[in-house]
């Protein structure tokens, strides 16, 4: 995004022109410096998602929610070995406390699939998918 994220004490510049870095570290630096307020946002929103009783569980027991990026290099454009990380329990549907690892260049529509399915949508692919990942 171009948003300029001045008020993070030691960044002075936007999402977008920082994931260019060039190497430099002062540039590094700021990016990660984003990159850990938006961790810090996602954690306090899970934790109030677990902290709300929803009958049986938590509303993050009953929630899927997706956060990561489309790029795992910006400076470099680069789409593979994607960051993504899915939070909740998806009603029951989903393993939690699991780190999975996928092949090179496997579609993210593969794991879109998985979400859509697990949300009662009976489809045999979305977009570029091959298969379901299994994240059940």
């Amino acid at each position: 995004s171009g948003r300029n994220f001045s008020f993070l004490d030691g960044a002075n510049n936007s999402h977008h022109e920082l994931s260019h870095h060039e190497h430099k570290e002062e540039k590094i630096r700021q990016y990660q410096l984003i990159n850990r307020w938006h961790a810090d946002v996602f954690a306090r929103f899970l934790r109030r998602l677990d902290s709300i009783q929803e009958g049986t569980g938590t509303l993050l027991d009953h929630s899927m929610i997706m956060f990561g990026s489309s790029m795992s290099d910006g400076n470099r454009h680069d789409p593979d070995n994607l960051p993504i990380l899915l939070a909740g329990g998806g009603n029951g549907t989903i393993k939690t406390g699991q780190h999975l690892a996928w092949p090179d260049h496997a579609p993210l529509c593969n794991l879109y699939l998985a979400m859509l399915r697990r949300n009662g949508l009976d489809l045999e692919r979305f977009g570029d998918s091959e298969v379901e990942l299994p994240i059940g």
